[in-house]
């Protein structure tokens, strides 16, 4: 690939990653909408480790809590906050892992690659994004995560693996619609997706091993370096807007895209 394809795939995921607008989405529609390449599994492991490593350094606190907290777990100690968001995060993604596994090993990954597909998530998914900031409480905080609700958001997080809806996306409207303020509602759909990018990445990873060559190992570390800046610069970005700006935003251009993919696919 070219630096400039890499540059636009990267940019892609590392934007799309964390705002609720789908990565996996834009991905599937670059080759479909542009004609170009597919990037290819590699690619798409490296953009995902470049975007991981970014949620991670902007949530480096939470994580070294977590981290330190699942040592605490593995010994069968529930007893400090980072054993229980080590816990919790453990809970919120078993879901998607084992669904995702069905999905992969059925074939279902591939039939949902279509426009029409991601077109409908887009639109359904961003009207159910405006409903429940819309309705959603804002009393409770993301120190206040209880397992029941880590369940629920987990479960939620499982229909992000139809292309479209956006990871982020939905865990954020389920944290909204059980009351999460929005800020602490994208804290824990970042965090989340910690776990779930590492689960991913491995899966995909497995496909590739035994293909890699030194040019592609050399395109694989330039598109995770700027998966990693873009992903950094839209987090920080999204997390202070989230301050005095709802998620309505996101949700006109979920609309639109969805619109106007629709009427392309159906046309």
């Amino acid at each position: 690939m070219t630096l400039f394809q890499l540059l636009i795939v990267a940019i892609i995921q590392g934007v799309t990653e964390f705002l609720p607008v789908s990565s996996s989405g834009h991905l599937i529609l670059l080759p479909a909408l542009t004609g170009t390449p597919d990037q290819g599994l590699a690619i798409d492991v490296a953009v995902h480790v470049g975007t991981l490593l970014a949620v991670i350094l902007y949530f480096r606190q939470d994580v070294w809590i977590a981290t330190i907290g699942l040592t605490r777990l593995i010994k069968g100690r529930i007893d400090t906050p980072g054993a229980f968001l080590a816990l919790c995060l453990i809970i919120a993604t078993i879901p998607a892992v084992l669904v995702g596994l069905v999905i992969k090993l059925t074939g279902l990954d591939e039939t949902m690659r279509s426009v029409a597909v991601i077109g409908w998530t887009m639109l359904i998914f961003g009207v159910v994004l405006y409903w429940a900031d819309r309705t959603g409480g804002t009393t409770r905080t993301a120190e206040r995560w209880t397992l029941k609700d880590a369940a629920l958001m987990g479960l939620a997080q499982c229909l992000a693996l139809i292309p479209g809806t956006s990871r982020s996306g939905i865990t954020i409207t389920a944290a909204r619609r059980l009351g999460y303020a929005r800020e602490d509602a994208a804290k824990l759909a970042m965090l989340m997706s910690i776990p779930v990018i590492i689960a991913s990445g491995a899966v995909l990873s497995l496909d590739i091993i035994g293909d890699a060559n030194w040019a592609l190992m050399r395109d694989a570390s330039v598109a995770a370096a700027f998966a990693f800046v873009a992903a950094l610069l839209a987090l920080t970005l999204m997390m202070r807007l989230l301050r005095s700006v709802s998620f309505t935003p996101y949700v006109i251009y979920r609309i639109a895209l969805g619109v106007s993919l629709l009427i392309w696919a159906y046309t």
